[in-house]
């Protein structure tokens, strides 16, 4: 692996070199001259800053393959169109469809990312091809089907073993779907699974007002409240939406110091909600996160676009245009997802993990630069975003991905065998 000199960046409001060996920073200084060698790459970062990767936390990277398929529908017509759709996919389609959403989240700045699909061997090797650091999780989806909930759990066990032949980019974890469409018993199954072999456990949670409504129905109580009557909750658990919760559900989430991914353009095109808790999750011991969910729905997998939305939904909700700071919001997109996992990445700091983007600041989205974060959030689009690094390793230069054309090509023809019924 080569060693990474950026020279002339701007960090902090200053002009900073960042010296890069392996996989981690080594060293920021306002001037370096590291020793002449021929794995030596210089990057010249004169009119550019330098940002942390982001963390998307839940996205379904292979439905690409979906974008604009299914629009305007109402949720429940939407998800018979997608599990249509998805009853054809394939191990070629899932490989193509999550190359082509590494290229996309490349491209805006995204080094780590949290998958929920299927056909998780072809995932993986596309993700690993790109360079991307990914989390993939066997999905328990069994609609209480007996065979499904056996099935599952072998699939479960297989894919743990095969993880171990993944290598240092790829993570494996369990997911669950829902509590309405997984069984009482491979949610136990899962939780104790994941336990054994100190896992993540990855979840869509509390995301309609319908699920509230028929949890209270079938469980007589929130669908925060069955999950922890079944002991479910921990710090290792990746739960995403939570957009319909009440004071306990906050507080149950809080105490347990769950992660929660808020995926604001997906609940908003959906309509499936918009009053998300941030500050209260937040104030009671969560970790907030944010994430784009899938293309089916968000239709891009862009994390600037993530923040923007976010802060403008809460401050517009909450009628108070100081709710959310670009702190939080900054940190909900980068090193909270980092922390999540329990990771030293998702900042500009000696010893953390080179996963970072350089942005071009000499354009109009950052003049006057009165203020960088702002102008990241508010102002500018993924095309400011130049280079990207993920553990220590160059993945895109000067917005250059050696195999993207390869992969547009291969998505355009591949894709209609989603949509041949």
């Amino acid at each position: 692996m080569a060693t990474i000199h950026i020279k002339n960046v701007l960090l902090d409001g200053k002009e900073r070199d960042i010296l890069i060996k392996g996989e981690r920073i080594e060293k920021i200084a306002s001037s370096i001259e590291p020793e002449k060698t021929p794995d030596l790459k210089v990057i010249d970062g004169s009119g550019k800053a330098v940002i942390p990767g982001f963390a998307n936390m839940h996205t379904h990277a292979a439905m690409t393959m979906m974008r604009g398929a299914e629009e305007d529908s109402k949720l429940k017509d939407w998800l018979q169109a997608i599990w249509k759709m998805e009853a054809h996919l394939d191990d070629e389609l899932v490989y193509y469809g999550t190359l082509l959403a590494c290229v996309e989240m490349i491209k805006s700045g995204t080094t780590l990312y949290n998958d929920q699909y299927f056909y998780i061997k072809s995932a993986v090797k596309a993700s690993n091809e790109m360079g991307l650091r990914s989390r993939h999780c066997a999905v328990f989806l069994d609609l209480g089907d007996k065979d499904r909930i056996m099935q599952q759990r072998e699939s479960c066990q297989k894919m743990y073993e095969e993880s171990l032949l993944w290598g240092d980019l790829a993570t494996f974890d369990v997911g669950i779907h829902s509590i309405y469409t997984v069984s009482e018993e491979n949610i136990i199954w899962a939780k104790e699974f994941a336990r054994k072999h100190n896992k993540f456990i990855h979840l869509h949670l509390a995301e309609t007002a319908h699920e509230r409504l028929e949890s209270f129905r079938k469980h007589r109580c929130s669908p925060i409240a069955y999950l922890n009557d079944l002991e479910l909750f921990s710090k290792k658990v990746i739960a995403a939406h939570c957009c319909w919760i009440d004071e306990n559900d906050v507080e149950v989430l809080g105490n347990n110091h769950v992660n929660i991914a808020h995926n604001i353009n997906s609940n908003l095109k959906l309509s499936s909600g918009y009053k998300f808790k941030f500050q209260e999750l937040e104030s009671a011991g969560a970790n907030i996160c944010l994430g784009t969910d899938g293309v089916a729905s968000s239709n891009n997998l862009d994390m600037l676009e993530a923040m923007k939305t976010t802060a403008l939904v809460q401050k517009a909700w909450r009628k108070d245009p100081s709710t959310i700071t670009l702190k939080q919001l900054i940190e909900s997109a980068t090193s909270n997802g980092y922390k999540a996992y329990g990771l030293n990445g998702g900042k500009i700091k000696e010893g953390a993990l080179a996963d970072l983007s350089l942005i071009d600041i000499d354009n109009i989205h950052f003049t006057p630069n009165i203020n960088f974060e702002a102008n990241l959030v508010y102002s500018a689009h993924s095309d400011c975003i130049k280079t990207v690094i993920c553990n220590g390793r160059i993945i895109m230069e000067n917005r250059y991905i050696e195999r993207e054309r390869e992969i547009i090509e291969a998505v355009r023809r591949l894709y209609v065998k989603l949509h041949k019924d």
